[in-house]
């Protein structure tokens, strides 16, 4: 599974809205400037995310963005399904329509183990697991 421009912008901004340290919302130019990304792009990314409830959005002055739930509970896959597949089925690599243990492919053995291991990474990863792991790397912060 390769991800897309727009769901890995989505990761970033999401990340970067769970390592801001104040609970207002932050305006969408800030995340822009911060990620080096389209302003927007990123603005109708980020309303994807709140439409689908993963993030709050607020209109006016001192709105923006914020994560609607913790980042504990957020998963990558939450965020990514909303751009790209997160499969629970690996499928196929070369994209045949039956491909199994029974009538593989010619990357069935090796494919099968990495896209069982992706799914699992996407679907058991937290925001505030890669937040945890590793603090916010220069650029993902917001100043306010």
């Amino acid at each position: 599974m390769i991800l897309s421009q727009t769901a890995l912008y989505a990761l970033r901004a999401t990340l970067c809205l769970a390592g801001h340290d104040t609970p207002e919302p932050v305006r969408v130019e800030d995340i822009a400037e911060s990620l080096d990304v389209p302003r927007n792009y990123l603005s109708k990314i980020l309303h994807v995310l709140a439409r689908s409830g993963l993030l709050a959005s607020t209109r006016g002055p001192g709105g923006g963005f914020q994560l609607a739930r913790p980042a504990a509970e957020l998963t990558l896959a939450d965020i990514v399904e909303q751009f790209d597949e997160v499969a629970d089925e690996p499928h196929c690599l070369l994209g045949r329509p039956q491909c199994s243990d029974q009538d593989p492919c010619a990357a069935h053995d090796r494919w099968r183990s990495v896209s069982v291991a992706v799914n699992q990474f996407f679907r058991g990863t937290s925001v505030a697991d890669l937040l945890r792991d590793r603090p916010l790397a220069k650029g993902f912060e917001v100043a306010v």
